[in-house]
């Protein structure tokens, strides 16, 4: 499963609670833009409207923008493909107070490609801190232990 994009601020501003996957659904160009890393998870997330889920505000640069539809939306919302239990479930997870639906990384599973987004619980900025003083010790440690 290689990954194919990372939303790297989604685990430094949230606390992810639970972690799903979905299929996504779209053209054919996008997905050949994505496959060669043209598309981007920052500031995007997942919103539940009538019996479906979006993936709101996700860039995918067109593959080949000369060739690209005059009417191509790069941050189109674009439907993810869940049961509707599941959809349900999820419904009642972001009608919570402080939980949000936050898209982890996108990837490849065969040949389709999948979301990975989670159920996550916005953090405080002492929380932040703490992530990143760990982090350094971290770096610390090893350059130590490198030596």
């Amino acid at each position: 499963m290689p990954t194919l994009i990372q939303n790297k601020r989604a685990h430094f501003d949230y606390e992810i609670l639970e972690k799903f996957e979905a299929g996504l659904e779209l053209r054919g160009f996008e997905t050949k833009a994505l496959k060669n890393g043209m598309g981007s998870l920052v500031g995007s997330r997942v919103l539940i409207r009538g019996n479906e889920a979006f993936v709101v505000n996700m860039e995918i640069q067109p593959y080949q923008p000369a060739n690209a539809p005059k009417d191509y939306d790069s941050r189109a919302p674009r439907r993810l493909l869940l049961h509707k239990k599941e959809i349900g479930y999820l419904e009642g997870k972001s009608g919570e107070k402080g939980l949000t639906l936050v898209p982890i990384s996108l990837y490849t599973k065969g040949n389709l490609i999948k979301l990975e987004f989670g159920v996550g619980r916005g953090k405080k900025k002492s929380d932040k801190r703490e992530t990143i003083k760990e982090r350094e010790t971290k770096r610390k440690i090893e350059r130590t232990l490198k030596l």
